[in-house]
This record gives structure tokens, sequence and C-alpha cells, in this order.
């Protein structure tokens, strides 16, 4: 019989543990696998606005507001669609669809002088408020160890903002679309085969502006294909320039579907 005395022991435990140390090393590899997966997924939530201060144009010639006051704080309709296409080795692209509008009617409590157009007080005004962003990006996986899978790289973004009020035969309003260059970060947690957590963030600051998008998401696997999540999204940044100045901040609660191709 085999014990520890016998010097033929060391090996015989050896070719026990090769079959485990063979799953062991297939299990990372197989999530990896699943994780270079093409993805699409869909994103809907509930988004309040927690700050959107304007001053259309940054000058003496306007008056500077908060557009939360009055067009209240939400909840308005949130939601995009993000597609992951995994390139050879590490690298990957991401395509992000992430529009969000509101319109909202208010009771002027006080004058205000906007992009050219004097709205009084004591009557309602239309105001809307447009902030779509369009994205395409690289990321590049750095690390995947410890149930652990991290990602760097870069997004261009198309911003396309409106910010518009209307009273009584006055209309004024100031859009923009411009290229915003953004630093991404992303990252994914396995609790377990099911359960998984996921963080995904572009942002940069300088200069005149800054841009900051985040998403916190808890998930659940319903099959090799499927996932559901759950989780919050926080959105914060703005330019403070000689035409504009405008700084929001929104806050969502979010639901999302992933299909894994």
């Amino acid at each position: 019989m085999l014990n520890d005395r016998n010097p033929a022991c060391p090996l015989y435990r050896l070719l026990l543990a090769l079959p485990l140390f063979g799953i062991l090393l297939a299990t990372p590899a197989l999530a990896q696998e699943q994780s270079r997966r093409p993805t699409l997924q869909l994103e809907l939530g509930s988004a309040w606005q927690e700050r959107n201060k304007v001053q259309i144009p940054n000058t003496a010639a306007a008056d500077r507001f908060q557009l939360d006051s009055l067009a209240g704080n939400g909840p308005w309709t949130s939601g995009r669609v993000t597609v992951n296409w995994p390139l050879n080795g590490p690298h990957g692209l991401r395509l992000v669809l992430a529009p969000l509008a509101y319109e909202e009617e208010a009771l002027l409590t006080e004058d205000i002088r906007f992009a050219g157009g004097n709205f009084d007080s004591g009557e309602p005004v239309q105001a809307e408020y447009k902030f779509n962003s369009w994205r395409f990006g690289y990321h590049y996986q750095f690390c995947s160890a410890n149930n652990w899978q991290l990602r760097i790289g870069a997004t261009a973004k198309i911003r396309d903002a409106k910010i518009e009020l209307s009273q009584a035969g006055v209309n004024a309003k100031d859009d923009d679309v411009g290229f915003v260059p953004l630093l991404h970060l992303s990252g994914d947690y396995r609790f377990n085969p099911r359960w998984s957590f996921h963080f995904d963030f572009d942002g940069l600051a300088g200069g005149p502006g800054r841009a900051f998008d985040l998403g916190l998401r808890l998930s659940y696997a319903l099959d090799d294909n499927w996932r559901l999540g759950f989780g919050y999204r926080g959105l914060e940044g703005g330019v403070d320039n000689d035409d504009v100045y405008n700084f929001a901040w929104f806050n969502s609660a979010l639901i999302s579907a992933e299909y894994r191709f």
C-alpha cells in the first residue's frame, strides 16, 4: 500500500491531481473565451436630474438659472444600446447609442434672458433639454486573473445637445453637435458562474469642460447566451466658455438585458 514513506507516493498524488489541475486551467480559459464573444446589450432606466445650471451666452447679456428648478427633477425614461465586438487577442471595439432628452412645462417665477430671448415671470414656459451621445471606442484587456477582467481604451464621442425655451410667441434655443475624446475603463468580476459585477466608465476633464459617464451593474446569467442585470448610471459634466455655461448631473436606476452571440 502506498503511504508517505513510499517513494512512489509523490508521483501517485500528482497523477490524481492532474485532472483537477486541468479543470482549474480550463475554467479561466473558458471564462475568457466566453467574455471574448460579441455582445448586444439593451439598457433601460429612469433618470433623475440632480443639477442643471444654464447661462447662454455666458455673458452679462443672459441670466444664469437652474433648469432643474424650472423643469423639475424627473424621472424621465432613459436608455442605451451597447455593442461590444472582440478582435484578435485582447483587443476589442465598442459602439454606444445613448439618447437622453425631456420636455416639461412650468410657470416662471422670475424673468429669464436666454439665448437672445426674454421670458417673463408669471407665464408658462416650455423647456426642452437634449443630450444625445453617440460613441465608438477601442479597448484593450490588460488583466484577466482572480475572476477579474479589466480593460482600458479610448472613446470618440459625438455630442448632440440642445436647450430650448418657448413662451407665447418667444422661442430661443442653443444647439450644438461636437466631437469629444474620452478615456475608457471597464471591467467584470465573476462571483460564480451565474452572478457577476460590471462597471464601465467614459470620461475626461480639462480645459473649459468635463464629461463623466459611470455605470455599475450586477447581472445574472440565465443561460450561456442571456444575462439580465440591474444597477446605477451617473452622467455629469458640462462646459464653461464665452458662449455657453451649462453643467448637469443625472442619476439613473437601470435594468439591462445582454445577449452573447
